[in-house]
């Protein structure tokens, strides 16, 4: 009865074992699986132009520098516009990267506050002063792309038929 006990308290302990394993793996497995979803999701999203600005509402803003963030993962200028009614409206311009900025001559040295310059972007869809930059034009007639996610702002897109 003794070594009969012992059998079946072995097997016992190899399934228990088992079970205890097979829960351990389905359980890495998952957490791995969620793992994957939640890396994907924000790249996706972060990326989605369309999402955040109107390809239909284009924008020529001249104005005044006010501040310039180059700061990942978008660079944002500041600008003073003033407005129809005369009233100055600060804007704020989204770019892409600081790196493509830098690439591209954007600098906190070549684009010092106070400096004018000219914008052409896309309107944020909630309406608020702020936009998607595709480039900046200095009064000196020199254009810089943004290097960000509008259409054009890489360069290599041909800019908008009335900024030829």
């Amino acid at each position: 009865m003794t070594s009969e006990y012992c059998n079946r308290t072995r097997n016992e302990l190899k399934n228990r074992e088992a079970s205890q394993m097979r829960i351990t793996i389905g359980l890495v497995g998952v957490v791995v699986a969620l793992g994957l979803l939640l890396i994907s999701v924000p790249v996706n999203a972060h990326h989605a132009f369309a999402a955040a600005f109107d390809e239909n509402k284009p924008l020529n803003l001249q104005g005044t520098v006010t501040k310039v963030e180059l700061v990942n993962p978008h660079a944002w200028l500041w600008i003073d516009v003033k407005g129809p009614d005369g009233k100055m409206v600060n804007w704020g311009i989204e770019g892409g990267p600081p790196t493509n900025l830098f690439r591209n001559g954007i600098t906190k040295t070549s684009l010092p506050i106070g400096t004018e310059i000219k914008v052409f972007a896309y309107q944020a869809k909630s309406g608020e002063s702020k936009c998607v930059g595709v480039f900046v034009e200095y009064l000196d007639g020199r254009k810089v792309f943004m290097g960000g996610s509008a259409p054009g702002a890489n360069g290599r897109q041909p800019t908008p038929p009335n900024e030829k």
